[in-house]
Parts: C-alpha cells; sequence; structure tokens
C-alpha cells in the first residue's frame, strides 16, 4: 500500500546540479517527516538530510550543507533534494525513506538511526564524474 518511488538520478560532471524526487502514496504524505539516505558502492549507509512535515524545519549531514536543499510539496505528495556543486564523493544511491511516527516536530539528534524509518524507496543512482 506505502509506496516511495524516487527518480531524477543520473550521471553528471563534478561541479553540477541535479534534483531528485519521491513519489509517495499510500500514506497521508503531510503527517510524516521524511529523509533522504544515500549509499556509495560497497560503504554503508549515510543520512543525508531530513524535513519535518509541514517543510519548514530542516538539517543536513555536514558534508552537504550549503550545497543541498531538502523540500516538499505536500499537495503533489512529493519530497525533493536539490543537490549543487556535485562532488565524485557524492556518488551514490539515493533513498528517501519515511518516519514510523507522525509528528509536527523535525526529530531530534541526526537522521541515521534506521530503526525510526518504515519505508523506503528503490533507490536512484547519482553519478558525479567526469
Amino acid at each position: 500500500q506505502v509506496q516511495l518511488v524516487e527518480s531524477g538520478g543520473a550521471l553528471v560532471q563534478p561541479g553540477g546540479s541535479l534534483t531528485l524526487s519521491c513519489a509517495a502514496s499510500g500514506f497521508t504524505f503531510s503527517d510524516y517527516a521524511m529523509s533522504w539516505v544515500r549509499q556509495a558502492h560497497g560503504k554503508a549507509l549515510e543520512w543525508v538530510s531530513t524535513i519535518d512535515r509541514s517543510g519548514g524545519s530542516t538539517k543536513y549531514t555536514d558534508s552537504v550543507k550549503g550545497r543541498f536543499t531538502i523540500s516538499r510539496d505536500n499537495a503533489k505528495n512529493t519530497l525533493y533534494l536539490q543537490m549543487n556543486s556535485l562532488r565524485p564523493e557524492d556518488t551514490a544511491v539515493y533513498f528517501c525513506a519515511k518516519y514510523s511516527s507522525p509528528s509536527p516536530f523535525l526529530p531530534d539528534g541526526d537522521g541515521s538511526s534506521w530503526p525510526n524509518y518504515d519505508y523506503w524507496g528503490p533507490g536512484t543512482q547519482v553519478t558525479v564524474s567526469s
């Protein structure tokens, strides 16, 4: 019933930009905080960014601050990640993930506690290379 589907991944040159989208269905999207998480080949999952359910509060891992922007359009049930000044180390599969508990508050701490998420999309590949 719940479905999260990422799109927008591509091959892009260093310094370039890309916007990822996550289409959500099967739940009341506007009730839940959402995150972007990435996984480079052979590496562990890495939390990237989280947004509260209204879109009014956001947080980011240090390596993407000032370059990436998370946003959402609750009327369209869609989550976004705008990525600028891309670097080769941004190469990864990017996943969107849904928090399991509805809340108006931005979750405490970073978003790297995986049990807090109950649904994940299949991911979209971002490759940054010349």
